[in-house]
């Protein structure tokens, strides 16, 4: 769906009513065509230590044009924060106000993304205080920039080094066009596994991934965007939506599987089809989910129980199915889509939010089952995302939802697909039972 009134005030005469009137001024976001480069302008790298040398020769080696200085009134496309050595909040004011007097530099559609740790095993008091204000700072600082520009940060565990695969997979993902709608969000690095990719373009290569819910709409972006990075697809959908998931099957050279996910046997389904006709499995994502909106006090047991069984039961069959097949623990991926309702709640959506916040209770205790055979699961939480169902949304409700973020306007479904297919590479493997928001920074939750 087309937002017209950021086409209208994001150049020339729309642009100069929406500043003198003070209306909102989203602009068009920087978004991923294959080819591009990762980054227009220099990269400015701010931090003390061993860690901000560290990552400042990374991206040299990735043909990036690093400072270590800001030369005046030089745009930056980029500004990288290390400050994984702080040790006391007192260790934040010089490198956070340095970095602070070149956000005036930064160029539209810049990103800001801090390198910190985790404040949950500090040592000590000032240790924790040091590394949870970076959490604060972040979140707060993605809300003072304009111009498409986005912060985010990379969270290290213990162990875990800036320059480890997984730490420069979600660097690379934070300063491309693929996390455009990823703003205020943090990333854990949870293990130094994860690798790589030897192409860059094509980070799924060789991969096998099934897809639910792939006839339409988010799905339909996720399958084509797995496809472009590489991937065989298997896309899954319920009978109902045959027509539509063969169109997409064709355009993606995959296979289809016409499937009610709720089924007993659906994992069984899906491991048989793609071992059949492809061999192998690496990836699955749960993508299919239901909605069935009613005020609490007005649910009845048949919306409850729906919205249950397949947003959430079905994940948990098919991923038990996964595991005890022996056939999904080479490297497995899996990504689930929750929803910011699951963390934020909404209006009218319990049943909904319950099952969205089932998917990322999953995904943290599901973690540790898949860590023995390198493998990771994880979330991605969409917030206001131009679909269909968003279309059908009253007009003056649908443009407070578009504007209630820092970017000020609705996501699109290839921004939720582009996390997910980070999330599915091997650039990730280090990364698992976490949950990214896809939503602007909606100013809603956390």
């Amino acid at each position: 769906m087309t937002d017209k009134y950021t086409q209208f005030v994001s150049q020339g005469l729309g642009r100069d009513i929406a500043k003198k009137l003070g209306l909102p001024q989203p602009v068009a976001l920087r978004r991923h065509k294959p080819g591009d480069p990762l980054l227009t302008g220099p990269v400015l790298v701010q931090g003390e230590g061993i860690g901000a040398d560290e990552l400042a020769a990374a991206l040299l080696a990735w043909g990036l044009d690093v400072r270590r200085n800001a030369l005046p009134k030089e745009k930056l496309g980029a500004i990288v924060l290390v400050l994984d050595a702080v040790e006391h909040p007192d260790d934040l004011g010089k490198p956070v106000l340095t970095a602070g007097a070149s956000l005036r530099d930064l160029a539209p559609n810049a990103r800001l993304v801090t390198v910190s740790r985790t404040a949950s095993s500090a040592a000590t008091p000032a240790v924790a205080a040091a590394r949870q204000g970076v959490d604060g700072l972040l979140r707060s600082v993605a809300k003072e920039l304009r111009a498409g520009a986005t912060a985010n940060g990379i969270v290290l565990a213990d162990g875990v080094e800036p320059t480890s695969p997984s730490a420069l997979g979600a660097l690379r993902f934070f300063l491309s066009g693929r996390s455009a709608f990823v703003d205020g969000q943090f990333l854990t690095v949870t293990s130094a596994g994860g690798a790589l990719p030897d192409d860059a373009e094509k980070p799924l290569a060789g991969k096998v991934a099934v897809v639910t819910g792939a006839a339409r709409g988010i799905g339909a972006a996720i399958a084509r965007t797995l496809y472009r990075d590489g991937a065989k697809l298997v896309v899954v959908d319920i009978p109902a939506a045959g027509d539509h998931l063969a169109e997409i099957a064709n355009e993606v050279h995959g296979t289809a599987l016409q499937l009610d996910i709720s089924r007993t046997n659906a994992g069984q389904r899906i491991i048989e089809h793609a071992m059949e006709r492809h061999g192998r499995l690496d990836i699955v994502i749960h993508n299919a989910g239901i909605t069935r909106d009613r005020l609490l006090a007005n649910m009845d047991e048949g919306r409850w129980n729906s919205v249950m069984a397949v947003n959430i039961a079905s994940q948990l069959r098919i991923n038990e199915a996964l595991l005890a097949s022996g056939r999904f623990n080479e490297k497995p991926r899996i990504v689930s889509l929750a929803s910011t309702s699951g963390i934020a709640g909404n209006r009218g959506q319990s049943n909904y939010a319950a099952s969205k916040g089932g998917v990322i209770g999953m995904v943290r205790a599901t973690a540790p089952l898949l860590a023995a055979g390198g493998g990771s699961i994880n979330a991605v939480a969409p917030g206001f995302i131009e679909t269909e169902m968003t279309a059908r949304i009253p007009f003056a409700t649908r443009e407070i939802a578009r504007r209630l973020n820092s970017l000020q306007q609705g996501g699109q479904p290839g921004d939720v697909a582009e996390a997910i297919a980070f999330l599915a590479s091997d650039a990730a493997g280090g990364i698992s039972g976490q949950v990214l928001r896809v939503c602007g920074q909606n100013l809603v939750g956390a």
